[in-house]
């Protein structure tokens, strides 16, 4: 029976049932991960070559940046934080883990693709999010106005927060320089000092985390590719475990 089951699974998949954690069934539904890796295929055909270089470069150096090492990690405790939503009130982590978990997402911007991509991933599951008794919260550095655009440009069910000067997401270790390469790519295409009302040149990383009520990260989602994001089905997975116990 054991070999039938290493024919049948993965590794991975094999360990995991051995340790009887559930298993996915083969060739999961990954919605996001595919809309995200059609859209870089679909930008790799139609864009000029020396742009898409710059990019890759850019990736390769944020990951050699030791960020993915600073970045905080399941079992460390999240840092409480107070910031604006698109309207303007203060929304505090502390106060939503008085109601239940958390989960803290970071996009880049409105003008981000990816982005937008992985924001409407969880507006698909945030009713299963809500049966958790959880709350999402999307923090970006872009001020409240162009927070308010993303809102409503996507029609989001869940709280977008600004974060100005990255502040938070320097706390939980995923803020970073964007790399002189890409900055140039940029340069009379987007202007990140206008979207985020300062001059730092700076953007968080695409994490995805999970915090208990207790405050301490049970999940966490953390890459160094931008063009890469937490699936939200593994998001409420996580969510779900937390009520086992696991």
């Amino acid at each position: 029976m054991i070999k039938e089951c290493r024919r049948s699974i993965s590794k991975v998949g094999f360990l995991m049932a051995l340790l009887g954690a559930p298993l996915m069934a083969l060739g999961a539904d990954e919605p996001v991960k595919r809309e995200l890796e059609e859209f870089r295929k679909d930008i790799a055909r139609k864009a000029p070559a020396e742009r898409l270089k710059a990019y890759e470069e850019g990736v390769d150096q944020v990951k050699k940046s030791g960020i993915l090492d600073k970045a905080l990690k399941v079992g460390d405790k999240a840092p409480d934080f107070a910031l604006p939503n698109a309207s303007g009130k203060t929304v505090k982590l502390s106060a939503l883990l008085e109601k239940g978990p958390v989960i803290v997402t970071w996009y880049r911007g409105g003008w981000c693709p990816y982005c937008n991509i992985a924001l409407k991933g969880f507006q698909k599951v945030l009713p299963e999010i809500k049966a958790e008794g959880a709350t999402l919260v999307a923090l970006s550095p872009q001020t409240p106005d162009n927070s308010l655009t993303t809102v409503e440009k996507d029609n989001l069910g869940f709280e977008v927060l600004s974060d100005k000067g990255n502040k938070v997401a320097h706390e939980f270790g995923v803020a970073y320089k964007v790399p002189e390469v890409v900055l140039e790519q940029m340069k009379g295409r987007l202007d990140l000092t206008k979207f985020n009302g300062d001059s730092s040149n700076e953007l968080p990383l695409g994490a995805t985390y999970v915090i208990d009520k207790g405050g301490v990260i049970r999940y966490a989602f953390v890459d160094g590719d931008y063009r890469k994001r937490a699936e939200p089905s593994a998001v409420v997975s996580a969510l779900k475990g937390l009520k086992k116990g696991q």
